[in-house]
């Protein structure tokens, strides 16, 4: 991957607090492509059922939609994904079923830890697929490192809508052209950038951690 910053500051000055903003899935975990795949065979689905289903039905992903904003509850979306997903599909903590072998992005964890460390200020800024009965924040152990959550689900705005990145500015309290923003979509990015936030795309850890630990003026440690 090469490295895609927008508005990149070029000499970050060591000592300034900063505002880094982190996106969840794909971003704190590993991509999830290659474990929904195996996940999808070990329930006897073909390896692309639960991507096509959640991001292509057009009934799935109206239901994923309701979900992000907390218009609809993970166990309801979970009986109703099931079904669409197959008839023998069980509909129990699916959401969990689906999530529970996606590693965390060990790398990234460490870099936030160490940017926290420095004085910088952090916030979550996630588009949620639920917390209950599944909570994918918990699972990873993530959730106590921010100063900040804005999760779709609980303040009813997704990315990309500009509203959900002037919400995190207001709870941060740094100013934007001080901010940090990294997700592993591409689409998410250009909202945050027309406010004079820093974007960083991310599809791979290592790049992702270097480019961030340029701009903070930090070193993600191992075990850190």
């Amino acid at each position: 991957m090469s490295p895609s910053a927008v508005a990149r500051d070029e000499h970050p000055r060591e000592h300034e607090q900063r505002g880094l903003i982190l996106d969840f899935a794909g971003v704190l975990t590993a991509r999830p492509l290659d474990v929904h795949s195996a996940w999808c065979v070990s329930e006897g689905l073909a390896p692309g059922a639960w991507r096509g289903t959640l991001g292509e039905h057009p009934e799935g992903r109206r239901l994923y939609t309701a979900l992000e904003i907390g218009a609809m509850g993970q166990a309801e979306w979970n009986r109703r994904t099931a079904a669409l997903l197959g008839r023998h599909v069980d509909p129990v903590n699916l959401m969990g079923r689906a999530w529970a072998d996606v590693p965390a992005a060990t790398r990234m964890i460490a870099l936030a830890r160490a940017a926290r460390s420095a004085g910088h200020r952090l916030a979550l800024l996630s588009n949620s697929f639920g917390l209950d009965p599944f909570n994918p924040y918990e699972h990873v152990g993530i959730w106590d490192l921010f100063d900040v959550h804005v999760v779709s689900e609980l303040v009813g705005l997704a990315k990309p809508d500009p509203a959900i990145y002037r919400l995190t500015l207001d709870l941060i309290g740094v100013p934007a052209e001080r901010c940090v923003f990294v997700d592993d979509h591409a689409i998410n990015l250009p909202p945050a950038a027309e406010l004079g936030i820093t974007t960083v795309h991310a599809t791979d850890e290592d790049t992702a951690v270097a480019e961030l630990e340029a701009l903070l003026g930090v070193t993600a440690r191992s075990g850190a």
